[in-house]
């Protein structure tokens, strides 16, 4: 008797094929096979296999292979990608290819050099046990652990997981960035040791499978990884854990764009699990619902080891020469005097982020995207940060002829120069994406750093997130204003949460920490309460701005960008997509648009948004979801959807 099987592809279609199985195949639901597609030959993913053909079906095509000797995915993440798709408004064939591991052999991890020497257990403090007996004996529900910097988070998910997995339950702990796994696997790995496994995109394809496979077998019971973690198939999930929540790196930047605190949410609440967020700075939307007692809040309000907050000092720019004040310079000196280590921190890659002409004010502009090209002096080019477009660097203006040129800014290799020439004897390092391309770099070097062997660790946004040095006593932040002026209703939200992060790292365990932040506006609300420690009032004060303009938490956003090579298309089609939304359906939805994207080209394509807001999710997502099934874009016109989106660059 024939097999027929249903299979979806990673293609934006809403709909699954009905294939011909191979005698000699063995293939069941939850496997991914190789199968004709027109002219291509496409991966797809089995999700049911039956005795009966449809009907009005002729001409059946066979699968000609299969990649999988085992199920790669069971009826459980099944139905999260099914709920993905409906969420996010993409095929399930999408939302597959991104819960799934793309490997298509299984090859182990490589020795990751665990060192437990740091790893004793500690006392815990009062707070720090209640909050451990509440997750422990809460059977179910939505937490989020807010505490100081430095209080003993991660003591506390700890605990918590070990709690869960001696009683058989299993957990999935979720970090914002992938250079922190190794610090956590470490830790975790100490307590749990081979039950402990690893997912995110850093590892290979086949690392991934390989993981995955032992996650699915029940080997491993505690998951650490980075956003895409969160569809491990623990088997029994009790315990999800996002670290650092606030952090944009949860959301996915392309489809399906998920959160994945909202998917922790949703597979907490459907698998009847607890969910822990925490942070030192919780996203407005967490700290509004806290408040609101729809967030059980579980408090930390002090440093443990001997560390205590930072004494912060505001030093105003303008009143400097260069990009590194006289005041930054002497901390930096006596702080190495006293045998402790600085961190540098700026949010900006390159030498100089623009150049321009002082005669004609030309800009030099990547030919792709809406930006300016940044000089990367070390490799001598101008380098786009969105598409990697190169130019090499002009002496003379292109547009004038004037030699009065220039570059102005400055970046992470303008201020590491700096730093060299300023400090010949000091070792100094550089965490950016340009400085540890390479596999095991940022390992290493955050690794020498704590050893003690880099005086000054510079970088990005690298080290911002959740490091703890005991050694580090001075945290500069180059400039604090990097972010301000961005126009997105989260902006000011993101410069508080880096600078209060970044100030974090500091006197961890002995309590003379301190912390200088350069900025060109010494007296800006934002950068003032930051450095004050007055988070209430920051949360209160911006929960007032986004209620006066009815912004999220107080609404949900959904966002379309229309993207094309052809702008009067592209704009046209956002415009022919309003207009066939019947009037009624905007009477509980407001709109925002059609409007040039911030960014108005990325890429060589022209970009244009809608934006959909409403107090009532459910009416919001049923009319845009209804309205894409019903719109066809034009030729060369493709459609991005973002609900919840957490920028609207």
């Amino acid at each position: 008797m024939a097999s027929y099987l249903e299979v979806v592809f990673n293609l934006p279609l809403d709909k699954s094929f009905t294939y011909l199985k191979p005698a000699a195949l063995t293939v069941e639901a939850g496997y991914r096979v190789i199968a004709p597609f027109g002219r291509r030959k496409l991966v797809g993913y089995v999700i049911a296999v039956g005795d009966e053909s449809p009907p009005g079906l002729a001409g059946i095509k066979e699968v000609e292979r299969c990649l999988d000797k085992r199920v790669v995915f069971d009826y459980r993440t099944l139905e999260l990608a099914k709920w993905l798709a409906w969420m996010y408004m993409c095929s399930l064939g999408q939302a597959l290819s991104s819960v799934l591991p793309g490997g298509r052999r299984e090859i182990d991890l490589e020795d990751l050099e665990l060192d437990f020497g740091d790893n004793k257990e500690v006392d815990l403090t009062g707070q720090q046990a209640q909050a451990i007996d509440r997750i422990s004996t809460a059977g179910s529900g939505f937490f989020y652990l807010y505490g100081v910097t430095g209080s003993g988070k991660t003591e506390v998910f700890l605990r918590a997981a070990e709690d869960m997995i001696s009683n058989g339950r299993g957990v999935i702990y979720l970090v914002p960035e992938i250079s922190l796994t190794h610090q956590v696997y470490e830790k975790f790995s100490a307590v749990f040791g081979s039950r402990v496994g690893v997912l995110h995109s850093g590892l290979t394809p086949s690392q991934r499978l390989k993981e995955w496979h032992r996650v699915l077998d029940g080997d491993v019971r505690l998951v650490i990884g980075a956003r895409s973690a969160v569809f491990a198939p623990v088997k029994n999930l009790g315990l999800v854990i996002v670290d650092e929540e606030h952090e944009n790196s949860y959301k996915a930047g392309s489809t399906p764009r998920y959160h994945a605190r909202q998917v922790a949410m949703y597979r907490s609440k459907a698998e009847k699990a607890v969910l822990v967020m925490g942070s030192a700075t919780p996203s407005l939307e967490a700290y509004y619902r806290m408040q609101n007692g729809k967030l059980e809040c579980l408090s930390l309000s002090r440093r443990l080891g001997g560390g205590d907050i930072p004494q912060i000092t505001i030093l105003d720019l303008k009143r400097e020469k260069g990009p590194l004040s006289k005041s930054l310079i002497r901390e930096i000196r006596r702080t190495h005097s006293e045998g402790r280590q600085t961190i540098l921190f700026l949010n900006r890659r390159g030498f100089a982020y623009y150049f321009y002409c002082r005669s004609c004010g030309f800009e030099m502009k990547c030919k792709n995207c809406s930006v300016s090209l940044t000089f990367h002096k070390s490799r001598n080019r101008m380098i786009c940060h969105y598409c990697g477009y190169q130019d090499k660097p002009v002496k003379v203006c292109p547009e004038c002829g004037s030699i009065d040129v220039g570059y102005s800014g400055f970046g992470t290799e303008r201020i590491e120069e700096e730093i060299e020439q300023l400090f010949p004897d000091l070792v100094v390092r550089r965490v950016d994406t340009d400085a540890v391309r390479k596999k095991k770099i940022l390992r290493e070097l955050l690794a020498d750093f704590g050893r003690g062997k880099i005086d000054i660790l510079l970088g990005t946004q690298m080290v911002a997130k959740g490091l703890n040095f005991p050694g580090v006593k001075l945290v500069g932040i180059v400039s604090a204003d990097t972010g301000l002026q961005l126009p997105d209703f989260r902006a000011a939200e993101r410069t508080f949460n880096l600078i209060v992060q970044v100030s974090g790292r500091a006197g961890r365990r002995i309590p003379d920490g301190r912390v200088m932040i350069q900025t060109f506006k010494p007296q800006n609300e934002v950068i003032r309460m930051a450095a004050e420690g007055r988070l209430e009032d920051f949360y209160t004060k911006e929960i007032e701005v986004r209620q006066e303009l009815d912004f999220p938490p107080f609404s949900r956003l959904i966002r379309l960008v229309f993207r094309g090579r052809d702008s009067n298309k592209t704009r046209n089609a956002a415009t022919a997509f309003l207009s066939q939304i019947p009037e009624p359906s905007l009477d509980r939805v407001s709109l925002l648009g059609p409007a040039e994207c911030p960014l108005a080209m990325i890429l060589g394509s022209y970009r244009y948004h809608l934006i959909f807001r409403s107090q009532d999710f459910s009416t919001l997502h049923n009319m845009v979801q209804s309205s894409m099934e019903a719109y066809k874009a034009p030729a060369g016109v493709y459609i991005e959807v973002d609900v919840d989106p957490v920028s609207l660059l």
